[in-house]
């Protein structure tokens, strides 16, 4: 019996998965590395070809396809209500948001978007922001799990599953949920949802505080993420990256505030940006602390829909959350794009319509995480290996829309 565990033959690197490099481009001194795509840094089946000179990364080559969800396939042969299901998989995390912003755009081609009673419009935004913060939840906690911390994570998924305990209880899911249609919603809230949301929202205040002075004010967080994986605004926007991850650049680009679309433009809250407080504009703490900041702008969001919910829009017996939906989804002939603020960045969507089917010719999704991926290669050229980890981390990626 052979004791040798490992037998070098020279066309290993040829005969593995397809990379950009070869031994004909890497130098002597050079490695390629494959981090996943089965890897718990990756947050999801994601490969990266990682070329290193000893600790340094010298690039880093994102492979995709690995959850490969065929969303734009589904989508040409589906009547436009019935591809929302599918909208809810693509970012799993914040299903709420992808749905607000595809029926949006439907809604719109329709011409019935002043036509939804305000009523469905304050009920989507308090669900979509309540979804906003659960996902800002996963991507801290599993972030803090990444670089050391273990129980933030914890604490975090304990508060999280107060959220979906509660969008469960409005439409029966707990992830995926199918509850906001085109011109309406799938159901009322339930009887009692604003007194246990406002009871939520009295919770959570404390426990945002725990979370600042346990994870971003930390003194070890600060220096594992301060000046790491620092993205320059002008890098960011040449990429196309949105959401959390430029605001975290710097620039103050919200979608809720840009397009003012449904009831933001008549709710007050701020665009919380990074600043280099405790290192660089645009590393790796500011991309967090921009979440963190954003869970208390929806807290604020959440509590004026509750205002108005409880008072000039409050639940009457013959309200039908389903009055305005349409028996036949046939839009005009055209090509329209709709983008929305989802809990990563501008999700868009655009349709290609013949004016005679209720099935799109063409649905394209634009994946903020796939733009904000992208630039992983720009960022961590240079920096140590064990950084590579805490950049991925605060990119928040899903993929699950990278892949489509």
């Amino acid at each position: 019996m052979s004791s040798i565990q490992y037998q070098y033959k020279p066309e290993h690197l040829a005969l593995s998965e397809p990379n950009k490099y070869n031994a004909d481009n890497l130098r002597t001194e050079e490695m390629v590395l494959s981090m996943g795509p089965q890897h718990p840094s990756t947050h999801g089946v994601l490969r990266l070809e990682v070329v290193t000179d000893g600790e340094v990364v010298v690039d880093v080559v994102p492979h995709l396809g690995y959850l490969h969800r065929c969303f734009e396939k589904h989508a040409e042969s589906l009547p436009f209500n019935q591809i929302i299901p599918y909208v809810d998989r693509l970012d799993y995390l914040g299903a709420m948001n992808s749905e607000h912003a595809y029926v949006m755009g439907v809604e719109r081609m329709l011409g019935i978007q002043d036509d939804i009673p305000k009523r469905v419009e304050y009920i989507r935004v308090l669900v979509a922001e309540l979804n906003r913060i659960a996902s800002h939840f996963i991507a801290i906690g599993t972030y803090a799990m990444d670089i050391g911390a273990y129980t933030p994570f914890l604490w975090l998924i304990r508060d999280r599953e107060h959220i979906l305990r509660m969008l469960e209880w409005t439409c029966g899911a707990r992830m995926l949920y199918n509850y906001i249609w085109i011109g309406g919603l799938f159901y009322d809230l339930p009887v009692g949802f604003e007194e246990r949301c406002a009871e939520f929202v009295r919770y959570l205040k404390p426990k945002l505080q725990e979370l600042q002075q346990l994870v971003i004010d930390n003194k070890i967080f600060i220096h594992r993420t301060a000046s790491v994986g620092v993205l320059p605004l002008p890098v960011a926007i040449n990429y196309g990256c949105t959401g959390p991850v430029l605001r975290g650049s710097g620039l103050r680009y919200d979608l809720r505030r840009v397009d003012g679309y449904s009831v933001y433009p008549e709710l007050d809250f701020e665009v919380p940006i990074g600043e280099g407080k405790v290192g660089t504009p645009g590393d790796c703490w500011d991309r967090n602390w921009v979440r963190v900041a954003e869970c208390w702008e929806s807290l604020k969001i959440i509590e004026q829909c509750l205002d108005k919910l409880n008072g000039e829009h409050q639940r009457t017996r013959d309200f039908d959350p389903q009055a305005m939906v349409p028996k036949k989804i046939r839009p005009k002939a055209m090509d329209f794009y709709v983008r929305g603020e989802s809990t990563k960045g501008e999700l868009g969507f655009f349709f290609r319509t013949d004016g005679r089917s209720d099935i799109p010719f063409r649905c394209k999704a634009r994946s903020c995480c796939y733009h904000n991926l992208s630039v992983i290669g720009e960022i961590t050229k240079g920096g140590l290996l064990a950084d590579l980890v805490a950049v991925i981390g605060s990119i928040d990626v899903v993929m699950g829309e990278v892949d489509r």
